[in-house]
């Protein structure tokens, strides 16, 4: 979407700064950032985004290419993973995320709740810190999610080796 499209559709209140931060699977933080660095400062007065940057004014500008590459999977399917996560909702906390995406959804049998943890985590369970490093090929994988899922992820991810290896249920 075009940075003119965005402000338009901000002013008349067809897109939030919310909307637009889950649309990217990004922060909301993260989209007032881009917004001002691309010249803009909101004016409180108005409700709405005013350009103070020196430079021509970007309206014809892709916002998308904004966003940082790091996740390679594209919107719509990750839009599409985000409405079979939500189906899951039902689930108590004594199952797992992996549990309930099977019993949720049989036709997306390549999709594992790793998957599910680095699209749209949801569940949690009481945890306890234990502080480790990480290589930097792990680590960028695990940056990829939102702070507030980095544990699930890899909780999730190391389960799954742990069940594959025999060493859980």
């Amino acid at each position: 979407m075009l940075v003119k499209e965005i402000l338009n559709k901000m002013i008349v209140k067809e897109l939030t700064i919310k909307e637009l931060a889950d649309t990217y699977d990004v922060s909301t933080r993260t989209i007032q950032s881009k917004i001002k660095k691309l010249g803009y400062e909101w004016d409180s007065k108005q409700g709405m985004y005013s350009y103070v940057g020196e430079d021509p004014e970007p309206l014809e500008l892709d916002f998308s290419t904004l966003i940082s590459k790091n996740s390679t999977m594209p919107v719509e399917q990750k839009l599409a993973n985000n409405e079979v996560a939500a189906s899951t909702s039902y689930v108590n906390e004594s199952e797992s995320i992996n549990d309930s995406f099977e019993k949720a959804s049989t036709n997306a049998s390549t999709v594992d709740a790793i998957d599910l943890l680095l699209q749209s985590p949801k569940d949690r369970s009481k945890r306890v810190y234990r502080g480790f490093y990480f290589d930097d090929d792990v680590l960028s994988i695990i940056d990829r999610v939102p702070k507030s899922y980095k544990s699930e992820l890899v909780n999730e991810a190391l389960r799954k080796v742990f069940k594959e290896k025999g060493l859980i249920d």
